[in-house]
C-alpha cells in the first residue's frame, strides 16, 4: 500500500510542477478519501482557495452533484474556466464524476 501511495504522490507532484492556477483560471483540485470526495478551486499565485465543496458520501452520483455545486459557486465569483488537477488519481469513478458535474454546471477546462 505504501508503494501505491508513494507512486500517486509522485504523479501529483509531477503534474503540479507543470500546471498552476491563476485568478482568471484557477486549478480545480480533487481529493478522494474513503468516505467523501473533495474539490477546490485554487489560485496558486496568491495561495488561496476560491471555492470548495465536499460530497456527502462516496457514491459517483454524489460526486457529480458536488461538481455541479462547485460550478455554481465558481459562477458566483465570475469564474468560467479552470485547469483540472486530478491529484494523481485515475480519471475514473468519482474523479471523473466531479469533472463531468463541473462541466455540466458550466465550467470549462
Amino acid at each position: 500500500m505504501l508503494k501505491k501511495t508513494l507512486q500517486r504522490k509522485r504523479r501529483q507532484l509531477r503534474v503540479r510542477a507543470k500546471i498552476g492556477g491563476t485568478t482568471a483560471r484557477p486549478r480545480l483540485s480533487v481529493f478522494r478519501s474513503n468516505s467523501n470526495t473533495y474539490a477546490q478551486l485554487i489560485d496558486d499565485e496568491k495561495g488561496i482557495t476560491l471555492a470548495s465543496i465536499r460530497s456527502q458520501d462516496k457514491t459517483v452520483a454524489s460526486a457529480e452533484k458536488a461538481g455541479e455545486e462547485l460550478a455554481k459557486k465558481a459562477q458566483e465569483q465570475k469564474i468560467t474556466t479552470c485547469v483540472f488537477d486530478r491529484s494523481g488519481y485515475a480519471y475514473h469513478g468519482r474523479v471523473k464524476a466531479i469533472a463531468e458535474g463541473s462541466r455540466k454546471g458550466g465550467l470549462k477546462f
